[in-house]
């Protein structure tokens, strides 16, 4: 399995560049570790979690226009089909002012939905810095954690810890982590979010220690195993590959595998999609 190089205009497969086009990475974010502490009384959860992002992911483009718009392509477009509140025109929108002219959107669709890698909070982020950069916004973002616990850490889309909701970040620097080869692997089933945290056992199991990520977990893992088996069957795939470390990604079903080189990964991506050709699977670096 080779590394997807990502365009420098446009998706070869997508429509032609339209005059005065841009585009974005909306790039496919893992948790390096996920640790629950505790269920809110509002029925979300404390947590702390260590947020890393993948060079791929879905691509974005717009271009100034008469209204806001959002035409979807690319392999998981189908999925999105009806979708009438997508993020992305969402984070445009918020973002927007009186002197913002409005943007059509095209977004290619190449991660997974309902994957635990960011998906719509990915596509959000990227629809921030693009809107940002057509339209020469300065200062600080609003914070538009409502659009999604995730969006925040999908704007920066860099290496950052998070706590509460996993919307309160601090940037940190994790020496030699930056450029390591990674897979990402899921079965093609979907893992909603809302069930598997509705399924943790409520035990708090300690503190993450972002330092010591290597020897942290998720604590998802195991709800997440339950409600949807196949997830498994993909850890277990991973972990016959010699990876560094396997872990699955937010609350499933993607699972990713570290590796010291770019050879060892894409002999790993091989295998699998040669044991299991009907799974997903991406292989890049970390950013």
């Amino acid at each position: 399995m080779h590394h997807e190089e990502l365009p420098l205009h446009h998706p070869a497969d997508g429509p032609p560049p339209r005059a005065g086009e841009d585009f974005e990475i909306g790039y496919a974010k893992i948790n390096l570790a996920l640790h629950v502490r505790s269920r809110r009384a509002d029925g979300y959860h404390d947590l702390e979690t260590l947020f890393a992002f993948v060079d791929s992911g879905d691509v974005l483009c717009a271009v100034p226009a008469a209204a806001f718009s959002l035409q979807i392509t690319g392999p998981f477009a189908g999925d999105l089909a009806g979708e009438g509140d997508n993020l992305v025109l969402r984070a445009a929108k918020a973002l927007a002012d009186d002197r913002s002219p409005p943007l059509a959107f095209t977004l290619d669709k190449r991660l997974p939905i309902s994957s635990g890698i960011g998906g719509g909070s990915a596509d959000a982020g990227a629809a921030i810095r693009l809107a940002r950069r057509i339209w020469g916004a300065d200062g600080a973002v609003a914070d538009l954690a409502h659009l999604g616990a995730d969006v925040p850490a999908c704007i920066a889309s860099r290496t950052c810890f998070g706590t509460g909701v996993g919307d309160r970040l601090t940037d940190i620097d994790l020496p030699g982590l930056a450029g390591t080869s990674v897979l990402l692997v899921n079965p093609r089933v979907a893992c909603p979010t809302g069930p598997v945290f509705r399924a943790w056992d409520g035990v708090d199991r300690g503190p993450l220690d972002p330092a010591a990520w290597r020897a942290a977990r998720n604590d998802l893992e195991a709800p997440a195993i339950a409600l949807v088996p196949e997830i498994g069957a993909v850890l277990a795939e991973l972990q016959q590959t010699g990876a560094q470390t396997v872990r699955m990604s937010g609350s499933g079903a993607t699972c990713y595998a570290l590796y010291g080189d770019v050879q060892e990964c894409d002999a790993a991506g091989a295998r699998i999609a040669a044991r299991q050709p009907g799974w997903w699977a991406l292989s890049g670096v970390l950013r």
